[in-house]
């Protein structure tokens, strides 16, 4: 297995952050106190991100889990892996922060809203999928299982992102450029690209992290053999 270096990924990783700082000063000074929600709403450009790259990060385990299955290569898996932790750390951010901006909106903390509820969902299947690898010993057998769980749980996203046209519920619809704000959109729009390099640095280290642990495996399991051998 070959384990892939750092290199020019350090800078990409200073890159990102320092992106992300630039765009989220830039939307907080750039747009004005919603008329309803007041500076609460810049909450958003965070929640909103968040909330994609979750989805994105699902539909990179859906396709290296399905790329897993037919291939069978373990750098698929370990990639899929990676992505799993990276969208259930943005499925648990976007969770928190909806809670944050729910209370004042709602007057709740939680409510079984459809959006709400179907969020859960997906994020208990990741979590599920990763207390799964922990859990199975064989490798193999870890693999297939996780592709299969990885595969099924992201067929929910769909059913998260069209929660709220689908069913009533107290969380407002989809919104694009044409129905907000234009001093709402540079903000959204630059956040997005810019947790979008984070997820891609995230997916790159926790996969050379995870290539190193399987290497170790397998020179620890070559030493082994190699004992009994002799």
């Amino acid at each position: 297995m070959v384990v892939p270096r750092p290199g020019a990924w350090r800078w990409f990783g200073v890159f990102a952050f320092a992106f992300l700082i630039f765009t989220q000063t830039l939307a907080i000074l750039t747009s004005p106190p919603d008329r309803d929600m007041g500076d609460l709403e810049k909450i958003l450009y965070v929640h909103v991100p968040a909330a994609w790259i979750t989805f994105l990060s699902f539909f990179v385990v859906l396709a290296f889990s399905a790329r897993y299955l037919w291939k069978g290569r373990e750098k698929d898996d370990l990639l899929a892996a990676a992505a799993a932790e990276v969208g259930a750390t943005f499925n648990g951010l976007t969770l928190l922060l909806g809670m944050i901006w729910g209370r004042p909106a709602w007057g709740v903390w939680w409510t079984w809203d459809a959006r709400l509820t179907s969020t859960l969902v997906l994020f208990l299947i990741f979590v599920g999928y990763l207390a799964l690898r922990e859990f199975v010993d064989d490798a193999q057998r870890r693999a297939q299982w996780s592709a299969v769980v990885g595969a099924l749980g992201a067929i929910n996203v769909p059913i998260v992102y069209m929660s709220v046209r689908w069913w009533r519920t107290l969380h407002q619809i989809q919104s694009n450029p044409n129905t907000m704000d234009p001093a709402y959109v540079l903000g959204l729009r630059a956040n997005a690209f810019a947790f979008l390099f984070i997820m891609i640095y995230f997916i790159h280290q926790r996969y050379v992290i995870a290539s190193l642990q399987r290497a170790t495996e397998h020179a620890a399991e070559a030493v082994a053999l190699g004992g009994q051998q002799e």
